[in-house]
């Protein structure tokens, strides 16, 4: 996929707008993970359809991965790989903020990123939100739906990547 050498150090702006998007995934997921229903983790769409517990911790392994990359580089992404099974609901929501702020520490500083921005975007980032989106859906099918907001006026900022996020300031079913 690439050489080991170091990915180009990515612009300020690139890395600002990088950290909004983080933060637009701990925004969105942290509504579609607040007050899921006793049992939400187990429950299942379809015969063959992942679990909402197994999306969750799907969530958090592309985040650590997502890490790593930053760290070793993107020729080392299948070694990398590292996927982790289910644990509790709230053990993987912890999982899931925690990588997500491990991810957003790495971007902080002016140390170059051995995967590319642009990269991770495409892959384990878009991927991700992707996941929010199932959950999001499932929570409505398991007869818990998340109330629709009009994302362009939340409150979402650069480094605010934990569950504790800004109330919702405009919401609607």
């Amino acid at each position: 996929m690439g050489s080991s050498a170091p990915a180009p150090e990515e612009s300020a702006g690139t890395r600002s707008l990088f950290r909004h998007t983080l933060a637009t995934l701990a925004y969105r997921a942290g509504k579609v993970l607040r007050g899921a229903p006793e049992g939400f983790s187990g429950f299942r769409a379809g015969e063959k359809s992942r679990t909402p517990g197994q999306i969750l911790a799907h969530l958090g392994d592309l985040l650590e991965w997502s890490g790593r990359l930053v760290e070793n580089g993107s020729d080392t992404w299948r070694a990398d790989w590292r996927p982790v099974p289910p644990q509790s609901w709230d053990q993987d929501v912890a999982r899931f903020f925690a990588a997500l702020q491990a991810l957003d520490n790495s971007l902080q500083g002016s140390q170059p990123l051995r995967t590319p921005a642009n990269i991770l975007f495409q892959g384990p980032i878009s991927d991700a939100l992707t996941h929010v989106g199932q959950l999001a859906m499932l929570r409505r099918l398991a007869g818990s739906p998340v109330r629709s907001e009009t994302m362009i006026l939340s409150e979402i900022v650069a480094g605010r990547v934990g569950p504790d996020q800004a109330a919702p300031k405009r919401e609607f079913d």
